[in-house]
């Protein structure tokens, strides 16, 4: 259920903001539920966290249990929050008289009330959407602030604990604006589910709303809100629990000391000398306090707008130069026992520091066209890129004509490692497979829309997504562009660098790239996923064809089932979701351009399962060849060539298939 609401954001009315009452379940007077029902509310009340999070529950397991929550926005006082409460239990149950579960929303704090389990995951799945009718005067540079300054609160919200998940702050925006941000979800939420929901309400809330100079989003379980002016209370501290009733201490009585004539004049002098140095002190604390007031906001500000889930201080590029002596050593002189694979672009190496730190070190093959200061400036650029779902770029390395670059060690390797492998697939069951997908998803989606620069990967594929510890998916070889040659990064580019079977048709025949050609090459990646299989060397029984053209055809005969690989244990849960994944996939790789969908509206999909999804169109089909399927393609384009594609006799030897294979990106500054 999604409901709008337009308003102005500045108005605050009286009564609730919004209210749903479930039809679905009700109850009649004098039964049981409602004396539950009036048991629970009552002492919901006194059943505060000491945090502004009020659970209580009363009866039996069954259809007459009453279960209740209540979230107090987190900036707020004890006595409003409780005045909040007290209102809301009387309301909500005036508003709707006879319903089982209802929900309400105040500008303060709402209020929840079921016969089911509402801890974790709410049965009441609604959106409510309120948004300022004023557009920013630039849309790009508006979001360009406000969607990092809500992402980074998100993630501080995220990891609050248990007890709290609350965070509120701004950032500077365009023309001299000021953003101010707040999202709290409830904090029974783990921490993946808290920042899942925040960011799905987000997504769900741009894709209509964008541009607009404030809003908000109101769920059961998390709410944001964003304005161009201060709306929440300068603390941001949680709130503290009623404080305990102490005596006062007694009345003091000074007496009037009797004064003679004699000391009159010394006291009134002593008096003005402490009055002037009062008022100096004070003049000196305010002018402190001032200083200090600026440099913590000028460092909130700094800190928010310079990352996104992350936080790193970069402030030149030899902060970030490793000594090349060290790194060497590290790696065994780039021995060949530590190498992890090889790309168009150079090895890469394994090595660890001498403080034991593992690192990835690749090792660029020379002809990058910069000089020393160039490079090192475009290497600062791309660390500066933070996010959960990309490689981390910690730094780099100059001695002579060498050039190395410095990564995060993932000791799970790539994608491609698993997903093809019948003995390694059976570790990555649908769930871990989802989480991949997703994580893949929003990285891409940093990338196109909130990163410092807009950046189209140009080869995503499974051997460039790698794995970390916890099997959490990172893209690697982004931003690479600026590293290598210039009429790399342009719209219409005359060299091809990508992989077979995952370019996107415009990109492999007329070298027309776009975020729409990431999205093709993601498509295609799904669909991998699923079946555990390449997607130019798909086998189904004894006959090989396309994957696209296979998925394509089952999807048409509606046997989509066919394309699910065997390992995966498909029960009627997850069986919806992966028909559903599939669908996704096909409406990634359409061969129009403008039909395949943005990565906010994949993002989107991916995390709501209440969308509809429009249907796909015929996907585009590439040309079978014999040729290695995972071979980079680095090739001269010519306008006279043929519509078919490539000559290949103009492909590069050196371009082998590699784990790391370093890749051409698109990159552009916001």
């Amino acid at each position: 259920m999604h409901l709008m609401i337009k308003t102005n954001s500045q108005a605050q009315p009286p009564d609730f903001l919004y209210y749903i009452c479930q039809y679905n379940a009700n109850y009649t007077t004098n039964t049981t539920y409602q004396r539950n029902l009036h048991t629970t509310l009552s002492a919901l009340p006194t059943a505060n966290s000491g945090f502004g999070f009020f659970n209580r529950s009363t009866g039996q397991s069954g259809s007459d249990r009453v279960n209740s929550i209540a979230l107090c926005r987190g900036d707020i006082n004890p006595d409003v929050c409780r005045i909040c409460l007290n209102n809301s239990i009387v309301n909500l149950v005036r508003v709707c008289p006879n319903q089982k579960e209802a929900v309400g929303y105040y500008d303060y704090c709402l209020l929840m009330y079921s016969n089911r389990d509402i801890l974790g995951d709410n049965p009441i799945q609604s959106s409510v959407y309120m948004w300022n009718v004023q557009n920013a005067t630039d849309k790009d540079r508006f979001n360009g602030v406000m969607r990092p300054l809500l992402r980074k609160l998100s993630a501080d919200a995220a990891a609050g604990g248990p007890l709290r998940k609350f965070a509120s702050g701004n950032a500077s925006g365009p023309d001299f604006s000021t953003i101010y941000g707040l999202v709290q979800c409830t904090p029974d939420l783990t921490e993946l589910r808290c920042d899942e929901c925040l960011e799905d309400a987000m997504s769900q809330f741009s894709l209509q709303y964008s541009g607009r100079v404030g809003g908000r989003m109101l769920r059961p379980m998390c709410n944001f809100r964003y304005e161009t002016y201060r709306f929440f209370n300068g603390s941001t501290l949680v709130i503290p629990p009623p404080p305990s009733s102490s005596p006062s201490p007694p009345d003091l009585q000074a007496s009037s000391p009797v004064s003679s004539p004699g000391t009159s004049r010394s006291q009134s002098r002593m008096v003005v000398i402490i009055v002037i140095t009062v008022i100096v002190a004070i003049i000196v604390m305010i002018t402190l306090i001032y200083i200090f007031v600026r440099l913590m906001k000028r460092n909130q500000t700094s800190s928010i707008e310079n990352t996104e889930t992350e936080t790193m201080d970069i402030g030149n590029p030899e902060s970030l130069q490793y000594n090349f002596g060290l790194v060497k050593a590290a790696t065994n002189d780039f021995s060949e026992d530590n190498k992890l694979g090889r790309g168009g672009f150079g090895a890469v190496y394994k090595g660890t520091l001498e403080d034991g730190q593992d690192i990835a070190v690749k090792r660029l093959a020379r002809g990058s066209g910069q000089g020393d200061v160039e490079f090192k400036n475009e290497v600062l650029l791309v660390a500066k890129l933070q996010h959960r779902n990309l490689v981390r770029l910690l730094g780099f390395s100059i001695e002579g004509s060498e050039r190395l670059l410095i990564y995060e060690y993932l000791p799970n390797a790539s994608l491609d490692q698993f997903i093809f492998d019948q003995t390694k697939g059976a570790i990555l069951d649908w769930e871990k497979r989802y989480k991949i997908i997703r994580g893949v998803a929003k990285g891409l989606l940093y990338l196109h829309e909130d990163s410092r620069l807009r950046i189209i990967h140009r080869d995503l594929k499974a051997s460039n997504v790698l794995l970390d510890a916890e099997m959490n998916a990172k893209i690697a070889d982004f931003g690479m562009a600026r590293l290598f040659n210039p009429e790399e990064t342009q719209g219409d580019t005359s060299r091809i660098v990508g992989t077979y079977g995952y370019m996107a048709p415009e990109y492999a025949m007329h070298g027309q790239f776009s975020v729409k050609s990431d999205v093709f090459s993601f498509g295609v990646l799904m669909l991998e996923m699923i079946t555990g299989q390449k997607n130019q060397c798909f086998k189904k029984g004894e006959s090989i064809e396309d994957l696209l053209s296979f998925a394509w055809k089952n999807w048409q005969s509606k046997t989509a089932t066919n394309l699910i690989d065997p390992i995966l244990k498909t029960g009627l849960h997850s069986l919806r979701d992966i028909i559903r994944s599939i669908h996704i996939g096909l409406l990634c790789v359409q061969e129009n351009v403008a039909n395949r969908p943005t990565m906010a509206s994949v993002v989107l999909m991916l995390n709501s399962f209440s969308i509809t999804l429009p249907v796909p169109s015929e996907p585009a089909f590439f040309m079978h060849s014999k040729t290695d399927p995972e071979m980079l393609v680095f090739q001269e384009y010519s306008s006279s060539t043929s519509s078919s594609g490539f000559d290949k006799s103009k492909i590069s030897n050196s371009s082998q298939f590699s784990v790391n294979d370093v890749t051409i990106s698109e990159v552009v500054p916001r």
